[in-house]
Protein backbone atom coordinates (compact mmCIF):
# COMPACT_ATOMS: atom_id res chain seq x y z
CA UNK A 1 0.00 0.00 0.00
CA UNK A 2 2.62 2.44 0.76
CA UNK A 3 4.42 1.69 -2.81
CA UNK A 4 0.97 2.10 -4.54
CA UNK A 5 1.03 5.54 -2.48
CA UNK A 6 -2.54 4.66 -0.62
CA UNK A 7 -4.14 6.80 1.60
CA UNK A 8 -4.83 4.02 4.44
CA UNK A 9 -3.16 4.37 8.36
CA UNK A 10 -3.13 1.14 9.79
CA UNK A 11 -3.91 0.19 13.02
CA UNK A 12 -2.40 -3.31 13.71
CA UNK A 13 -3.28 -6.02 15.89
CA UNK A 14 -1.84 -9.48 16.38
CA UNK A 15 -3.13 -12.46 17.64
CA UNK A 16 -2.32 -13.19 21.54
CA UNK A 17 -0.53 -16.24 22.84
CA UNK A 18 -3.68 -16.32 25.96
CA UNK A 19 -6.90 -16.58 25.58
CA UNK A 20 -8.72 -13.19 25.93
CA UNK A 21 -11.57 -14.23 28.43
CA UNK A 22 -13.81 -11.49 26.57
CA UNK A 23 -13.74 -13.25 23.54
CA UNK A 24 -12.88 -16.99 24.59
CA UNK A 25 -10.06 -17.25 22.19
CA UNK A 26 -6.59 -15.98 21.11
CA UNK A 27 -8.22 -13.09 19.33
CA UNK A 28 -7.83 -9.82 21.63
CA UNK A 29 -11.07 -7.57 22.10
CA UNK A 30 -8.96 -5.21 20.98
CA UNK A 31 -8.90 -6.28 17.45
CA UNK A 32 -12.40 -6.51 17.26
CA UNK A 33 -13.33 -3.00 18.52
CA UNK A 34 -10.78 -1.61 15.89
CA UNK A 35 -12.78 -3.15 12.83
CA UNK A 36 -16.05 -2.07 14.48
CA UNK A 37 -14.65 1.11 14.98
CA UNK A 38 -13.09 1.46 11.63
CA UNK A 39 -15.60 -0.83 9.61
CA UNK A 40 -12.79 -2.45 7.91
CA UNK A 41 -10.12 -4.98 8.29
CA UNK A 42 -7.73 -6.63 5.99
CA UNK A 43 -7.09 -10.13 8.32
CA UNK A 44 -3.93 -12.31 7.58
CA UNK A 45 -3.93 -16.38 7.81
CA UNK A 46 -5.08 -17.48 11.21
CA UNK A 47 -4.98 -21.32 12.37
CA UNK A 48 -6.91 -22.83 15.62
CA UNK A 49 -5.37 -26.06 17.48
CA UNK A 50 -7.42 -28.97 15.97
CA UNK A 51 -9.01 -30.98 18.75
CA UNK A 52 -7.29 -28.87 21.41
CA UNK A 53 -10.20 -27.03 23.18
CA UNK A 54 -9.62 -23.66 21.70
CA UNK A 55 -12.56 -21.95 20.35
CA UNK A 56 -12.03 -21.21 16.25
CA UNK A 57 -10.51 -17.24 15.64
CA UNK A 58 -12.48 -17.38 11.99
CA UNK A 59 -15.81 -18.29 13.93
CA UNK A 60 -15.12 -15.76 17.37
CA UNK A 61 -14.84 -13.26 14.15
CA UNK A 62 -17.88 -13.75 12.46
CA UNK A 63 -19.79 -14.53 15.26
CA UNK A 64 -18.79 -11.43 17.10
CA UNK A 65 -19.07 -8.48 14.10
CA UNK A 66 -21.71 -10.43 12.42
CA UNK A 67 -19.71 -11.38 9.77
CA UNK A 68 -22.83 -12.95 7.67
CA UNK A 69 -22.05 -13.40 4.11
CA UNK A 70 -18.57 -14.44 2.88
CA UNK A 71 -17.74 -13.03 -0.72
CA UNK A 72 -15.50 -15.02 -3.09
CA UNK A 73 -14.82 -14.26 -6.29
CA UNK A 74 -13.39 -16.73 -8.55
CA UNK A 75 -11.58 -15.40 -11.94
CA UNK A 76 -9.24 -17.25 -14.31
CA UNK A 77 -6.03 -15.54 -13.69
CA UNK A 78 -4.33 -13.69 -17.10
CA UNK A 79 -0.77 -15.68 -17.79
CA UNK A 80 -2.04 -18.55 -15.13
CA UNK A 81 -2.29 -21.66 -17.14
CA UNK A 82 -5.13 -24.09 -15.65
CA UNK A 83 -7.45 -26.34 -16.96
CA UNK A 84 -9.76 -23.64 -17.95
CA UNK A 85 -9.10 -20.49 -18.89
CA UNK A 86 -13.00 -18.65 -18.46
CA UNK A 87 -13.74 -19.16 -14.93
CA UNK A 88 -15.64 -16.28 -13.85
CA UNK A 89 -18.30 -16.39 -10.70
CA UNK A 90 -18.85 -15.47 -7.35
CA UNK A 91 -19.57 -17.60 -4.07
CA UNK A 92 -21.50 -16.25 -1.40
CA UNK A 93 -21.61 -18.02 1.59
CA UNK A 94 -23.61 -17.45 4.96
CA UNK A 95 -21.25 -17.13 7.40
CA UNK A 96 -23.17 -17.34 10.46
CA UNK A 97 -24.62 -20.41 11.69
CA UNK A 98 -25.48 -24.00 9.62
CA UNK A 99 -23.26 -26.76 10.80
CA UNK A 100 -20.79 -24.41 11.84
CA UNK A 101 -22.44 -23.09 14.50
CA UNK A 102 -20.55 -24.47 17.07
CA UNK A 103 -23.43 -26.32 18.84
CA UNK A 104 -22.25 -29.96 19.40
CA UNK A 105 -22.39 -32.21 22.31
CA UNK A 106 -21.69 -35.96 23.39
CA UNK A 107 -25.22 -37.24 24.13
CA UNK A 108 -23.94 -40.86 25.89
CA UNK A 109 -20.20 -42.77 25.28
CA UNK A 110 -19.42 -43.26 22.12
CA UNK A 111 -22.41 -41.03 20.25
CA UNK A 112 -21.82 -37.16 19.51
CA UNK A 113 -24.56 -35.13 18.10
CA UNK A 114 -24.46 -32.05 16.24
CA UNK A 115 -26.64 -29.01 15.33
CA UNK A 116 -27.26 -27.44 12.26
CA UNK A 117 -29.16 -23.87 12.80
CA UNK A 118 -30.94 -22.45 9.52
CA UNK A 119 -33.33 -19.54 10.77
CA UNK A 120 -35.39 -17.40 7.93
CA UNK A 121 -33.33 -13.86 9.12
CA UNK A 122 -30.19 -15.46 8.01
CA UNK A 123 -31.17 -16.95 5.01
CA UNK A 124 -33.18 -14.02 3.79
CA UNK A 125 -30.15 -11.56 4.93
CA UNK A 126 -27.70 -13.28 3.10
CA UNK A 127 -30.18 -14.00 0.03
CA UNK A 128 -31.08 -10.29 -0.52
CA UNK A 129 -27.21 -9.51 -0.56
CA UNK A 130 -26.58 -12.31 -2.94
CA UNK A 131 -29.14 -11.12 -5.49
CA UNK A 132 -28.29 -7.08 -4.50
CA UNK A 133 -24.75 -8.10 -5.40
CA UNK A 134 -25.56 -9.71 -8.63
CA UNK A 135 -27.49 -6.60 -9.81
CA UNK A 136 -24.97 -3.86 -8.94
CA UNK A 137 -22.38 -6.37 -10.32
CA UNK A 138 -24.00 -6.83 -13.70
CA UNK A 139 -24.41 -10.22 -12.52
CA UNK A 140 -27.25 -12.27 -14.85
CA UNK A 141 -27.75 -15.09 -12.52
CA UNK A 142 -28.03 -16.84 -9.14
CA UNK A 143 -28.13 -20.52 -8.09
CA UNK A 144 -29.01 -21.15 -4.93
CA UNK A 145 -26.81 -24.46 -3.85
CA UNK A 146 -28.88 -27.31 -1.84
CA UNK A 147 -29.73 -30.33 -0.33
CA UNK A 148 -33.37 -29.79 0.38
CA UNK A 149 -34.05 -33.35 -0.84
CA UNK A 150 -32.72 -34.74 1.81
CA UNK A 151 -32.66 -32.44 4.66
CA UNK A 152 -36.07 -31.07 3.73
CA UNK A 153 -36.77 -28.67 6.73
CA UNK A 154 -33.59 -27.01 7.01
CA UNK A 155 -32.21 -26.63 3.48
CA UNK A 156 -35.93 -26.46 2.31
CA UNK A 157 -36.31 -22.71 4.60
CA UNK A 158 -32.88 -21.45 3.23
CA UNK A 159 -34.71 -22.77 -0.89
CA UNK A 160 -37.76 -20.63 0.60
CA UNK A 161 -36.12 -17.34 1.55
CA UNK A 162 -34.12 -17.56 -1.45
CA UNK A 163 -37.23 -17.13 -3.91
CA UNK A 164 -38.82 -14.82 -1.69
CA UNK A 165 -36.24 -12.53 -2.38
CA UNK A 166 -35.59 -13.82 -6.09
CA UNK A 167 -39.26 -12.21 -6.94
CA UNK A 168 -37.86 -8.95 -5.96
CA UNK A 169 -35.49 -8.93 -8.57
CA UNK A 170 -37.25 -10.30 -11.76
CA UNK A 171 -34.29 -9.08 -14.06
CA UNK A 172 -32.12 -11.67 -12.41
CA UNK A 173 -32.51 -15.11 -13.38
CA UNK A 174 -32.66 -18.07 -10.12
CA UNK A 175 -32.30 -21.28 -10.36
CA UNK A 176 -31.69 -23.95 -7.56
CA UNK A 177 -29.25 -26.55 -7.72
CA UNK A 178 -28.28 -29.90 -5.74
CA UNK A 179 -24.95 -29.61 -3.95
CA UNK A 180 -23.77 -32.67 -5.68
CA UNK A 181 -24.71 -32.21 -8.73
CA UNK A 182 -23.13 -28.26 -8.54
CA UNK A 183 -20.16 -29.71 -7.82
CA UNK A 184 -19.97 -32.34 -11.07
CA UNK A 185 -21.35 -29.46 -12.93
CA UNK A 186 -18.54 -27.10 -11.83
CA UNK A 187 -15.70 -29.51 -12.61
CA UNK A 188 -17.15 -29.97 -15.90
CA UNK A 189 -18.15 -26.34 -17.22
CA UNK A 190 -17.81 -23.53 -14.57
CA UNK A 191 -19.14 -21.13 -17.13
CA UNK A 192 -22.75 -22.73 -16.06
CA UNK A 193 -22.66 -20.56 -12.76
CA UNK A 194 -22.44 -16.74 -12.01
CA UNK A 195 -23.67 -15.94 -8.36
CA UNK A 196 -23.74 -19.05 -5.91
CA UNK A 197 -25.36 -18.61 -2.46
CA UNK A 198 -25.50 -21.33 -0.32
CA UNK A 199 -25.41 -22.00 3.42
CA UNK A 200 -22.35 -22.27 5.44
CA UNK A 201 -20.60 -25.87 5.03
CA UNK A 202 -21.57 -26.06 1.46
CA UNK A 203 -20.07 -22.62 1.12
CA UNK A 204 -16.84 -23.78 2.91
CA UNK A 205 -16.62 -26.93 0.42
CA UNK A 206 -17.53 -24.92 -2.87
CA UNK A 207 -15.52 -21.83 -2.68
CA UNK A 208 -12.45 -24.47 -2.35
CA UNK A 209 -13.65 -26.57 -4.90
CA UNK A 210 -14.06 -23.36 -7.29
CA UNK A 211 -10.48 -21.66 -5.96
CA UNK A 212 -8.82 -25.29 -7.47
CA UNK A 213 -10.63 -24.16 -10.84
CA UNK A 214 -8.36 -21.23 -11.29
CA UNK A 215 -4.75 -22.55 -9.61
CA UNK A 216 -5.42 -22.71 -5.67
CA UNK A 217 -6.37 -20.81 -2.72
CA UNK A 218 -2.81 -19.02 -3.21
CA UNK A 219 -4.95 -17.01 -6.12
CA UNK A 220 -8.50 -16.79 -4.15
CA UNK A 221 -9.60 -13.04 -2.83
CA UNK A 222 -12.30 -13.44 0.24
CA UNK A 223 -14.04 -10.67 1.89
CA UNK A 224 -16.51 -10.95 4.71
CA UNK A 225 -19.54 -8.66 5.13
CA UNK A 226 -21.11 -7.91 8.62
CA UNK A 227 -24.19 -5.72 9.59
CA UNK A 228 -23.94 -1.64 8.95
CA UNK A 229 -21.45 -2.09 6.01
CA UNK A 230 -18.77 -3.50 8.27
CA UNK A 231 -16.24 -5.61 5.78
CA UNK A 232 -13.08 -7.74 6.59
CA UNK A 233 -11.12 -8.97 3.86
CA UNK A 234 -9.05 -11.98 4.17
CA UNK A 235 -7.05 -14.62 2.08
CA UNK A 236 -8.63 -17.77 2.61
CA UNK A 237 -6.06 -20.22 2.90
CA UNK A 238 -4.32 -21.33 5.72
CA UNK A 239 -1.17 -19.94 7.97
CA UNK A 240 1.17 -22.87 6.03
CA UNK A 241 3.52 -23.40 9.09
CA UNK A 242 5.39 -25.94 7.04
CA UNK A 243 6.75 -23.41 4.60
CA UNK A 244 7.26 -20.09 7.07
CA UNK A 245 10.60 -18.68 6.39
CA UNK A 246 11.29 -20.66 3.52
CA UNK A 247 10.22 -17.97 1.01
CA UNK A 248 7.89 -20.34 -0.99
CA UNK A 249 3.85 -18.65 -0.28
CA UNK A 250 2.01 -16.79 -2.71
CA UNK A 251 1.38 -12.91 -1.64
CA UNK A 252 -1.37 -12.91 -4.67
CA UNK A 253 -4.77 -14.06 -2.24
CA UNK A 254 -3.96 -11.25 0.03
CA UNK A 255 -2.90 -8.96 -2.34
CA UNK A 256 -6.26 -8.99 -4.21
CA UNK A 257 -7.93 -9.28 -0.98
CA UNK A 258 -6.59 -5.76 -0.01
CA UNK A 259 -7.68 -4.70 -3.39
CA UNK A 260 -11.74 -5.64 -2.42
CA UNK A 261 -11.54 -3.69 0.64
CA UNK A 262 -10.06 -1.10 -1.26
CA UNK A 263 -13.31 -1.23 -3.36
CA UNK A 264 -15.56 -1.84 -0.20
CA UNK A 265 -14.03 1.81 0.92
CA UNK A 266 -14.24 3.57 -2.56
CA UNK A 267 -11.79 5.57 -2.38
CA UNK A 268 -11.87 6.67 -5.90
CA UNK A 269 -9.66 6.82 -8.99
CA UNK A 270 -10.65 4.14 -12.26
CA UNK A 271 -7.52 1.92 -11.72
CA UNK A 272 -8.81 -1.81 -12.11
CA UNK A 273 -7.13 -4.84 -10.15
CA UNK A 274 -4.48 -5.19 -12.73
CA UNK A 275 -3.35 -1.80 -12.72
CA UNK A 276 -3.70 -1.75 -9.48
CA UNK A 277 -1.19 -4.30 -8.85
CA UNK A 278 1.12 -3.31 -11.40
CA UNK A 279 1.46 -0.03 -9.91
CA UNK A 280 2.66 -2.12 -6.62
CA UNK A 281 5.44 -3.99 -8.54
CA UNK A 282 6.86 -1.33 -10.29
CA UNK A 283 7.00 0.59 -7.51
CA UNK A 284 8.98 -2.42 -4.98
Amino acid sequence: FRAAEVPIEWEEHYVGDQIDPRTQSFLTWESLESVRRNGVGLKGPMATPIGKGHRSLNLTLRKELNLYANVRPCYSLPGYKTRYDNVNLITIRENTEGEYSGLEHQVVRGVVESLKIITRQASLRVAEYAFHYAKTHGRERVSAIHKANIMQKTDGLFLKCCREVAEKYPEITYEEVVIDNCCMMLVKNPALFDVLVMPNLYGDIISDLCAGLVGGLGLTPSCNIGEGGIALAEAVHGSAPDIAGKNLANPTALLLSAVSMLHHLNLGGSSTTTDFTKAICDHL
